[in-house]
């Protein structure tokens, strides 16, 4: 019989990853501006039909508006901790499931506990049972 269990995916920070982070929060952020513009646009078009109600309509983009600047402020964040990281330290990056063979006899302990593949600059360097 076979389950499904987490793995945890950590990545060893050097040089090259720290960039490749920074650019990827960069252009999350930019995405996040973007679209923030967009929904002002957007807003101002629905706020000319007639039939609608302007304070309704300000609210929800508004409301929209504001989830998108709370999630740049995250990002802000993860640059500021991105910065703090030392070459050589290891952060989790993702959660992935694997399939895990059961049998008659095995400990189940063994089998649930945490495993985490550890990489660096793309490559598999360990894995942690």
């Amino acid at each position: 019989m076979e389950i499904i269990r987490k793995v945890l995916i950590k990545q060893v920070i050097t040089d090259k990853s720290k960039e490749d982070l920074k650019r990827n929060f960069t252009d999350h952020k930019m995405r996040l501006e973007q679209e923030c513009q967009q929904l002002l646009f957007e807003q101002r078009k629905f706020q000319n039909k007639s039939g609608v109600s302007k304070e309704e309509v300000y609210q929800r983009f508004q409301q929209e508006v504001k989830n998108r600047k709370e999630k740049m402020k995250l990002v802000d964040f993860k640059i500021e901790q991105l910065d703090t990281l030392e070459i050589g330290s290891e952060i989790t990056e993702k959660e992935v499931e694997a399939l895990v063979e059961v049998k008659v006899g095995s400990h189940l302990d063994h089998i649930m506990d945490e495993t985490a593949i550890i990489v660096k600059d793309g490559v598999v360097i360990r894995i942690d049972e």
